[in-house]
Formats: structure tokens, C-alpha cells, sequence
């Protein structure tokens, strides 16, 4: 399988690493000191996986004509330029491991539904001030056929990936899981940006709960009114949180904030840089 991975930020950093590191023909569309960086010194990664990999870059993404695989791994507001400037590709499967839901409508309005597939990322990692990348978490990437079901192409996809020692897992219900995340998202990401606090920090204190509840439910309406259901996901029992009461669901949450883990990540502000991109928690 030949791999493009579209970002060289954090988590496209971390999948092309192991992707590299274990023999997989794969190459990084990247720009500015990212790919300076990786042209001259290869991918570094420290934390759960400590090593430095040669992996070929392109800054133009026209010198690319075909893959088997299209990682897209940029930002949200970089989507739609970064889409327009790979429409070229010809790609048999193409996947974002975005947090949100509508990078799925962008992917098959670019490159046709039957091309696209759903993933959801359960990593975590920031690019250091010396260009090398923490890497945080490594719980697990889900990918699946949409809206719902599996088949031998998720599920050769999902065996490559935890043969290069990320842990992936094709499983059959897409929607839920990239839903589930999404609710669990929305609660947390406003917190975390407002306050700059590990997430057990925010979640031991009643009121923030309490806003962190509120903002699960009300996305969660929305999946209900979809016909989506939701379940638990490894950090947050999104489907328990949502499905009862409010004052449950914040109970729920203040003892998952009493229960603080060692790899809960820390908001780190650097001085800004020319080109520079923010950690990235999935």
C-alpha cells in the first residue's frame, strides 16, 4: 500500500513515523519549516516511541499522481485548500483523522463517497520547539466503511497500521464511534482552551462539569435526531454521560476529574513561529 499523508504536524507525523519505521511505502505533502525540518532531519519522536526515520517529503503537491491510501492529517481550516490542491490524486481510499464530522462530506465531495472512509483517532501529540514530536497517547485509530459495516480493504488498512505498531482496529460501526467522539470533543475542547488545564483539572470542578455536561447533551440531541447512537469511548463514557440525567452526567464526570492520569496532556503556549502549528490531542 502507498501512503500520502496530507500534514506534518503532530499526528501526521506520528502515523508516517511508525508508517516508515516499519517498511511502508509512504510519503508526506508538507510546507514551510515542517518540511525543512523533515528534509533535513527525518521525523523524531519522543514519549511512547523514541526514534528518528527518514520519510520523503513533497512540497508540491502536483509531483503526486496516485496512491493507495490518502491520510489527510491537517487542520480543520486548512481543509478545503489542502483538498483543492491534491484533486488530482488518484487515490482508491482516502480518510481524515479530524476530530468533527464533517470532513467526511468534504473527502467524498472530493473524492467520490465509494473512495471515502471513516477513522477516528485516539492519539495524542505536539511538535516541540526543536521540531521533534511528543508523542502522548496511543489508545487507538478506528477506521470503517460509512455510514456503517466493514470490509477487506478497512480491515488490510486497520492490520498496517498496527503492524507498524500504532494500534488500529476496522470495526463496523463508523458513524457511533466518530459521533461519540465528537460529543466527547465538543465538552472538552472548550474547557481546555479556555482554562489551559489537563482535562482532570477542569472535570474535579462542579460548575465546569456542569458546562462540560451541558455541552455533551446538547451535541448529543443532534446525533439522536440523526438516528446515530452513541457509546463509550476510552476517555469519556459518552453514551453513560449523555443518556441519563444531567446531575448524573456530572457526577460521572467529576469522578472521571478525580481520577488523574499520568498521560492527561498539558497546554503548552509557545512563542508563535513563521509556519508554526499547534498541538494537536485527538
Amino acid at each position: 500500500m502507498r501512503f500520502v499523508i496530507l500534514g506534518a504536524g503532530a499526528l501526521g507525523s506520528i502515523l508516517a513515523g511508525h508508517l516508515a519505521r516499519a517498511g511502508e511505502d509512504v510519503v508526506v505533502v508538507a510546507r514551510g519549516y515542517r518540511a525543512d525540518y523533515m528534509r533535513q532531519h527525518g521525523i523524531t519522536l519522543t514519549g511512547l516511541a523514541d526514534f528518528t526515520i527518514a520519510c520523503p517529503v513533497i512540497t508540491d503537491p502536483l509531483a503526486l499522481r496516485e496512491a493507495d491510501v490518502l491520510i489527510v492529517a491537517v487542520k480543520t481550516y486548512d481543509m478545503a485548500a489542502a483538498l483543492a490542491s491534491l484533486c488530482h490524486l488518484q487515490v482508491a481510499m482516502v480518510l481524515s483523522i479530524q476530530n468533527g464530522v464533517l470532513k467526511n462530506v468534504q473527502l467524498a465531495d472530493a473524492f467520490g463517497a465509494e473512495k471515502t472512509v471513516g477513522a477516528a483517532t485516539f492519539l495524542s501529540g505536539e511538535v516541540l520547539s526543536d521540531g521533534a514530536v511528543r508523542y502522548n497517547a496511543n489508545q487507538i485509530l478506528y477506521v470503517g466503511e460509512l455510514p456503517a459495516g466493514t470490509s477487506p480493504r478497512v480491515q488490510q488498512l486497520a492490520a498496517t497500521l498496527t503492524r507498524s505498531g500504532l494500534q488500529g482496529e476496522a470495526t463496523a460501526h463508523m458513524q457511533t464511534i466518530e459521533w461519540s467522539k465528537f460529543v466527547a470533543w465538543i465538552g472538552g475542547m472548550v474547557l481546555s482552551v479556555l482554562t489551559r488545564l489537563e482535562t482532570y483539572k477542569f472535570l474535579s470542578d462542579p460548575d465546569a462539569a456542569l458546562i462540560c455536561a451541558r455541552l455533551m447533551r446538547e451535541t448529543a440531541a443532534l446525533a439522536t435526531a440523526w438516528g446515530i447512537a452513541l457509546t463509550d469511548m476510552p476517555a469519556f463514557a459518552v453514551q453513560t454521560i449523555t443518556s441519563g440525567t444531567e446531575t448524573e452526567g456530572v457526577a460521572h464526570l467529576q469522578a472521571r476529574g478525580a481520577r488523574p492520569s499520568p498521560r492527561s496532556p498539558v497546554a503548552h503556549v509557545e512563542p508563535p513561529r513563521s509556519g508554526a502549528r499547534s498541538p494537536a490531542r485527538n
